[in-house]
């Protein structure tokens, strides 16, 4: 079982002194789109590009039909 520190001190190996307050705020501000891999996934793709590559190729193989449900907010699903 862990110990529970109960004291609000930091600890001293945190070190904020470079931190810039508000540095995501207006990108969190326009949303998030936050996307879990499953480990066997993230073991292929191992960075955002990779998968925005990935899914843009997906995207133009699908072709019309894609841009179609894209546009009339059918997810595709039955």
């Amino acid at each position: 079982m862990s110990k529970v520190i109960k004291d609000n001190e930091m600890r001293t190996e945190y070190d904020f002194s470079s931190g810039v307050r508000g540095k995501h705020f207006q990108a969190y501000q326009q949303g998030t789109n936050v996307v879990f891999l499953e480990p066997d996934i993230s073991a292929v793709f191992k960075n955002s590009e990779s998968v925005n590559h990935a899914l843009r190729m997906l995207l133009e193989l699908a072709g019309q039909e894609v841009k179609k449900n894209l546009t009339s907010g059918s997810s595709g699903r039955s």
